[in-house]
C-alpha cells in the first residue's frame, strides 16, 4: 500500500515508518527541511518538501497515496483541523489516520475503554471538535480512523527525557507530582508504530486507544528513571503548582491518574502490545 506520513522525523514518526515498511508499505513522508528529508530517508521513506502549512502539498501527497497517517504535532486545533481535511480530501475513500491521545479522557476512574467521557485537561482539549471532524467523514464515504495512544516510552522517551530524567540529572531526584499515586496509561513506541500499521485496516470512524494495559503509577516511573540516569531512586515530591511553574500546562496532564484497556485493538485489529514490562524498559534508560 503507498501510504503518506506526516511527522515522519518526529519520535513516533520514524518507528512507524519503519513499521509501515517492515509490512511491505511503500511510504512518502513530508519534511519541512533538508535534515527532516534525510530522516525520514533514514527511516525508509521518500521525502515529500514541505510543512503543515503547505495544505497543497499535503493534499497532493495524500492524493497519490492509498493512506494517510498523520502523526504531527499542529500548534493548534485550526491548524490541525486544515491539515486534516486537506488530507482527508485527497486520499478520498482512502483510510485516514489520525492522532489524538488518552489524556483527552481525563482521571479515568478505574479501568476504562475508547467508551469513557471526555474530560481533557486544557492542554488538549482542543482536539475535540478536530477528531469529531474527522470522524464525520465516514458518513460522507471517507475512512477516518483516531488513534489516541497513551505516554509513550522506549527508545528516546521524549516527554519523559524532557521532563522527568532531564530534570533530575539537572537537580539530583526525578521529580514526582504530589505522592504519585496517579496512574499511567503508557504504551511502548515500537508497540505504538505496530498498531498505526495495523489500523490501516480498520473500519471507517473507530476509535483506538493505543495502550500496553500496565498502568504503572507516576511515583514507580519516576524510581525506574531516577535508576536510569544513575541517581540510585532518588526522587523528591513536588506540588501540583510547582510542576505547572516547571512544566507548564503538560503538568496536568502528568497528574491524571488514568487506566485504559486495549482490548478494543486486540479483538477487532488483531494488534497485541509485546512491550509489557515498562518499568524494567524505563529503569534501563
Amino acid at each position: 500500500m503507498k501510504v503518506f506520513v506526516t511527522g515522519g522525523s518526529g519520535y513516533i514518526g520514524r518507528a512507524t515508518i519503519a513499521a509501515l515498511v517492515r509490512h511491505g508499505h511503500v511510504v512518502e513522508a513530508v519534511a519541512r527541511s533538508e535534515r527532516s528529508a534525510g530522516v525520514v530517508a533514514a527511516a525508509g521513506a521518500t521525502p515529500v518538501r514541505g510543512d503543515l502549512g503547505d495544505l497543497g502539498v499535503l493534499n497532493a501527497a495524500a492524493a497519490r497515496a492509498e493512506a494517510v497517517v498523520h502523526l504531527a504535532q499542529a500548534d493548534s486545533g485550526e491548524a490541525d483541523l486544515a491539515a486534516a481535511t486537506a488530507m482527508q480530501d485527497g486520499v478520498g475513500s482512502g483510510t485516514y489516520i489520525h492522532t489524538g491521545g488518552t489524556w483527552v479522557y481525563g482521571d479515568t476512574d478505574g479501568v476504562v475503554d475508547e467508551t469513557a467521557p471526555w474530560n481533557p485537561p486544557a492542554v488538549v482539549a482542543w482536539r475535540r471538535p478536530v477528531e469529531e471532524a474527522v470522524l464525520r467523514r465516514a458518513q460522507r464515504g471517507g475512512r477516518p480512523v483516531v488513534v489516541r495512544p497513551g505516554l509513550l516510552y522506549g527508545g528516546e522517551n521524549r516527554l519523559i527525557d524532557q521532563f522527568y530524567a532531564a530534570p533530575g540529572k539537572r537537580d539530583g531526584a526525578v521529580p514526582c507530582i504530589g505522592d504519585g499515586g496517579n496512574h499511567w496509561a503508557l504504551i511502548h513506541i515500537d508497540d505504538a508504530a505496530e498498531l498505526y500499521v495495523a489500523a490501516l485496516g480498520a473500519r471507517a470512524g473507530s476509535v483506538y486507544a493505543g495502550v500496553g494495559g500496565v498502568n504503572l503509577t507516576a511515583k514507580d516511573a519516576a524510581l525506574a528513571v531516577s535508576r536510569a540516569v544513575g541517581l540510585d531512586g532518588k526522587t523528591v515530591s513536588i506540588t501540583l503548582e510547582q510542576a505547572r511553574e516547571r512544566m507548564g500546562p503538560i503538568a496536568d496532564a502528568f497528574a491524571l491518574d488514568q487506566r485504559l484497556t486495549p482490548a478494543r485493538a486486540r479483538a477487532e485489529l488483531g494488534w497485541a502490545p509485546r512491550h509489557t514490562d515498562p518499568l524494567a524498559v524505563l529503569a534501563r534508560g
